[in-house]
């Protein structure tokens, strides 16, 4: 399997490319993963995210109330 990236984010993507190469360096998933989450979902908005999350209801329990069930 594998991803497709469209429009902007293939745009950024050739360029940080060209950028991550300089001097034959390999781009790994991880870099790539790291690079992609840092332009595209900041860790403040994915803290965010986190929070939100912990804070879904399942019924009368929070998620983690649930999943520790």
């Amino acid at each position: 399997g594998g991803y497709v990236l469209h429009d902007e984010a293939d745009h950024w993507w050739g360029n940080a490319k060209q950028r991550l190469e300089a001097g034959g360096a390999f781009i790994a998933w991880a870099r790539f993963k790291r690079e992609f989450l840092t332009k595209y979902f900041p860790a403040d908005e994915r803290n965010h995210k986190v929070i939100e999350f912990m804070e879904l209801k399942q019924g009368s329990m929070s998620v983690s109330e649930y999943a520790a069930k």
